[in-house]
């Protein structure tokens, strides 16, 4: 069958069952744009941005755990999606992005719109391409797929020349590919899972502890039959929020810079980690000079590259989870019963801790408080809604005060933090999930990121609920200047920044505000029933800090707790 590049490109995705694309056309992947207007194939999503493009296939892929898939015109075009890029790659998300490139005899020339987009997005993808010829075009995109899902996931991204869309070849899309240096089969040695079992039977007081490793590989019910079966408490990183349910009694919650005292304290406590898909990020470890000593640290990880990268595995087990968890799990519920007998003092000791240090906010009368938000929205939402959120202190809040109970329902930028993340992500969310309500929490400096699509989940009718915790202040830096900078408070003021429900309205989605904690339960029902999507502007008092926190440098036992500050 003889196809030109640009109708390669649609068979292709066909092939890989991609169902939406998100994307924004531009003059020299035109091409592509009309041949997908002939096949009225893929769906595709217009954002208002490109950034929101790559972010809303970002969102797709976590709440799906399916590739994201988007498309930019040169230069300016893909360049606006680095920064989506590079947050996915931070946080291990496989996506694959299309890009045009000004014609093959015109690249290297300045040409207008061109820009070396292989070179500049090298540092942050997993693999990258220049496509200049049309035979090699089926071979990539297979290759960009496989690369992007296997192993440890990431995002590819595929270049193409504008005139390899209008040249034309015998069509075939091969079953398979073979790539020299690269092996889609991440087996390990069993011989090291036999070491791990080995010093989790000797340990007296271990922690396990999840990261995002455990959501990607989609392992995380084997990590509760670990759970289940042994009763070992649990910690988690921001991105491992969900492998393990937030209502197990034994989830001391999240650890590190803005985790639980009791998670902290556990860690810092312990005789072993067992660390599962987590490769111990500065937030995490603090100073990482004084993390973990005399410690058993076992690291299941897929990538070799995080082995002893920060913290010292005494026990690696490389491998891809799928393969190294189920012979763990076998290995470790031959002695479940002794093993829950000799774990128990432990972790009634860290289960006490626990209740005696949760999660809380300042009582405060006549103001809307984090803690109450919260408690207010999980009273009206969905078991099963897919959280997401943006980047500050709203997005410590929400892994400390919104309780998830599955994977994939916790949508957040770790790596790279980044700001306006939360918007489109959410809307890629729900185009993965139609059937999930979809909430998203940010504040009142990261909705303006990329608050233009508002308009598209107008324009497409997605539904996405939308929180905006509104303090007149960029939240976390604001608090870091107020902590450890003498209170100035050096840009971070944004009081009387926009009128967000009326913004919202300009863009066809319902706006609300709410700043009396009396009437915040009928505001929040009333957003969480309507069939639309709704902005709801939350007051909440502006020098709200996110506790307890350890200072950045410092060791986790060196926590600052809301009474210290009192």
């Amino acid at each position: 069958m003889k196809l030109n590049g640009a109708q390669v490109v649609i068979e292709s995705l066909k092939k890989e069952k991609v169902d939406v694309v998100f994307g924004y056309p531009g003059g020299v992947i035109l091409p592509l744009y009309d041949e997908m207007y002939k096949a009225k194939y893929p769906r595709h999503i217009l954002p208002g941005h490109e950034q929101g493009a790559v972010h809303a296939a970002d969102g797709y892929a976590r709440a799906t755990g399916r590739p994201g898939v988007c498309f930019a015109t040169s230069g300016p075009g893909v360049c606006n999606m680095v920064t989506g890029i590079a947050t996915a790659y931070m946080d291990s998300i496989p996506l694959v992005v299309f890009s045009a490139q000004v014609a093959t005899r015109a690249i290297g020339r300045d040409s207008f719109q061109e820009a070396d987009i292989t070179g500049i997005t090298t540092p942050i993808t997993k693999h990258n391409y220049l496509v200049k010829k049309i035979q090699d075009l089926p071979r990539v995109i297979k290759e960009a797929f496989l690369i992007a899902t296997t192993g440890r996931p990431g995002p590819v991204l595929i270049d193409i020349a504008t005139d390899v869309f209008r040249a034309e070849i015998d069509f075939e899309y091969p079953a398979e590919v073979h790539l020299r240096g690269y092996k889609a089969d991440f087996t390990g040695n069993e011989a090291d899972i036999d070491k791990a079992v080995a010093a989790f039977k000797e340990a007296k007081k271990p922690v396990l502890m999840t990261g995002g490793g455990v959501i990607s590989s989609n392992t995380a019910e084997l990590v509760r039959q670990i759970v289940a079966a042994t009763g070992v408490p649990v910690v988690t990183t921001l991105m491992g929020k969900g492998a393990v349910s937030d209502f197990y009694d034994a989830h001391l919650g999240m650890v590190g810079m803005h985790g639980s005292f009791a998670s902290n304290m556990c860690i810092t406590q312990c005789d072993l980690i067992l660390a599962v898909g987590a490769r111990f990020s500065d937030r995490v470890t603090g100073d990482v000079a004084k993390f973990a000593k005399n410690v058993t640290v076992i690291q299941f990880e897929v990538d070799s590259v995080e082995i002893d990268k920060i913290v010292h595995a005494d026990i690696p087990v490389i491998g891809d989870l799928r393969w190294s968890m189920p012979l763990f799990v076998k290995k470790i519920k031959k002695s479940s019963a002794s093993l829950k007998k000799q774990f128990a003092p432990w972790r009634e000791a860290m289960m006490k801790i626990k209740a005696e240090h949760p999660f809380v906010s300042r009582k405060l009368k006549g103001k809307i408080t984090p803690e109450l938000l919260y408690k207010t929205i999980m009273k009206h939402a969905d078991e099963d809604a897919v959280v997401v959120t943006d980047v500050g202190q709203h997005q410590m809040w929400t892994a400390q005060f919104y309780n998830v109970d599955q994977p994939r329902h916790f949508l957040s930028s770790g790596g790279l933090g980044t700001m306006g993340f939360g918007l489109p992500a959410s809307m890629g969310a729900k185009l993965g999930c139609p059937d999930k309500q979809v909430i998203l929490f940010t504040g009142d400096g990261s909705i303006m990121m990329c608050c233009q699509e508002f308009a598209t989940l107008h324009r497409y009718g997605i539904p996405v609920k939308v929180f905006v915790l509104h303090n007149n202040v960029l939240g976390m830096v604001n608090q870091w200047q107020r902590l450890f900078f003498g209170g100035r408070e050096s840009q971070s003021i944004v009081k009387d920044l926009v009128d967000f429900p009326a913004m919202g309205q300009a863009m066809g989605v319902e706006g609300m505000k709410v700043s009396d904690p009396k009437k915040l339960d009928s505001v929040v029902k009333a957003a969480l029933e309507s069939k639309e999507s709704v902005l709801v502007d939350v007051a909440i008092p502006n020098d709200e800090n996110v506790f307890p926190m350890v200072p950045g440098g410092k060791h986790l036992d060196q926590m600052i707790l809301q009474d210290t500050i009192d």
